[in-house]
């Protein structure tokens, strides 16, 4: 079916976005800060036909966002969301692409963030991508909230010192965007740039990639975002998750400054993902009732990853022997 062509006479406001990354090899350049919020903003109020959306996301899938353009658009989505500013969190945690070879085990690490007074906001989607386990379905097993609005945030923050908010809720156009996944075949830069949206404005935030070459572009984008306490690593499958069979590089922002450490892998030899999620396993782990040699060092790891970004250890050493306490006298009763 063709659509019909309304702008025969006069061109749409948005086709110059369109344009800009689409000319060919020579002259299509990425789009500037403002000129990517000003985009950004115009998708989020519903101003772009959807051809024209398809095609914009689909041109930045190819391209590679650029730092300035992954800003701009987090500065859109921060405009349309107009997050409260009165609710106090500690630290911003995205959970934006679900499980697949391993359990996930970072929600251990953050049930211990919130049991020793760190307040954790935490927002992601779920059912994007297919085959996958996504931590908005194990939440209230875990007994974490999942809130509904910012009324809902602020009495759980205050009465538990978690919530979870999906992007769905946060931004619904942007939770639209994100669940055309199945329906283009590929990632948008949804993907991406969700993960750098702290909405309320915690002082530290955590971010995971899947493809290392974007730990790059998410700590600039951070950078040019004013976060002063950041931390991106290739999470495990994609999640804030230490994978202690490999090294970690961390691409860090320390008190405004751009730096990056390298934490060593924790296991010589490399464990096999799990057969299946079966989640009496997982939570007989918390409960001490089953060992899970990979599943604690994950949750170690990742913790001591936290506390490291949180400022609350000055070494990886300190750090890695504080998660290490921190599980080990975890309430077992509380799962």
């Amino acid at each position: 079916m063709v659509m019909k062509n309304i702008y025969r006479d006069a061109e749409h406001p948005f086709a110059q976005y369109v344009r800009i990354l689409g000319k060919g090899k020579t002259s299509s350049r990425s789009l500037s800060f403002e000129e990517a919020r000003t985009a950004m903003g115009m998708i989020l109020r519903g101003e772009v036909l959807d051809v024209q959306l398809g095609a914009f996301l689909m041109l930045l899938r190819v391209k590679e966002e650029s730092p300035e353009e992954l800003a701009g658009f987090v500065a859109a989505a921060r405009d349309y969301m107009q997050a409260p500013r009165d609710i106090a969190v500690d630290l911003d945690w995205s959970s934006y692409a679900g499980k697949r070879k391993h359990y996930p085990w970072f929600l251990f690490a953050v049930k211990l963030l919130v049991a020793n007074g760190v307040r954790v906001f935490m927002h992601g989607a779920s059912g994007h991508t297919l085959n996958r386990l996504y931590t908005e379905s194990l939440l209230p097993t875990l007994n974490m909230a999942i809130c509904h609005d910012w009324s809902n945030v602020r009495t759980a923050m205050q009465n538990t010192g978690f919530a979870y908010l999906s992007l769905q809720q946060l931004c619904p156009p942007m939770g639209d965007m994100i669940d055309l996944r199945n329906v283009m075949g590929l990632r948008s830069p949804v993907h991406t740039l969700s993960r750098l949206l702290n909405p309320l404005d915690a002082p530290c935030v955590l971010q995971a990639i899947f493809h290392p070459a974007y730990r790059e572009s998410h700590q600039a984008a951070a950078n040019l975002l004013g976060y002063r306490n950041s931390c991106v690593i290739k999470g495990e499958g994609g999640e804030i998750e230490r994978n202690p069979d490999g090294s970690c590089l961390a691409k860090r922002i320390v008190n405004g400054e751009l730096t990056e450490e390298e934490w060593p892998m924790l296991f010589q030899s490399r464990h096999a993902p799990e057969e299946e999620f079966v989640l009496e396993d997982f939570l007989a782990v918390w409960r001490g009732n089953k060992s899970h040699e990979y599943g604690e060092m994950a949750v170690i790891g990742t913790l001591a990853l936290a506390l490291r970004s949180l400022q609350k250890a000055g070494t990886q050493e300190e750090a890695l022997a504080m998660a290490r306490t921190w599980w080990e006298q975890r309430d077992r009763s509380a799962l």
